[in-house]
């Protein structure tokens, strides 16, 4: 089981970027997938959500408004479409599947993506 994230890059304040992370095996196929990232000397911590079925979703409060998860199960990946950005969301993204709930209890993790926003 692998998952691949992808789509980060370097992008100024009040941009957007659109996150994937593409799984091999059955990753997605029960639970949630969820992002969430790491700024530097910071925690991990969680971005969002979302259930296989796709009838719950859940955000932080930091991005709610500006982000947007969702999935396609027949690609077996997951998408965090990111606007309005702003120099505090630069971090590492990660994702993850096989969540029992949405902010804990992920059993698979990604590599993680570099998403750097300038000011």
């Amino acid at each position: 089981v692998q998952l691949q994230a992808s789509g980060g890059g370097l992008v100024q304040a009040g941009g957007s970027l659109r996150l994937s992370c593409a799984a091999s095996g059955r990753t997605f196929s029960s639970g949630f997938a969820g992002w969430f990232r790491q700024a530097p000397g910071k925690e991990r911590e969680f971005v969002a959500a979302i259930h296989w079925s796709g009838g719950t979703i859940n955000y932080a409060d930091s991005v709610k408004g500006r982000f947007t998860i969702s999935r396609d199960n027949a690609k077996n990946t997951v998408y965090l479409q990111m606007n309005s950005l702003k120099p505090e969301d630069t971090a590492v993204y990660y994702c993850a599947g096989g969540g029992y709930f949405p902010r804990s209890g992920y059993g698979y993790w990604g590599q993680g993506t570099l998403v750097t926003v300038s000011s």
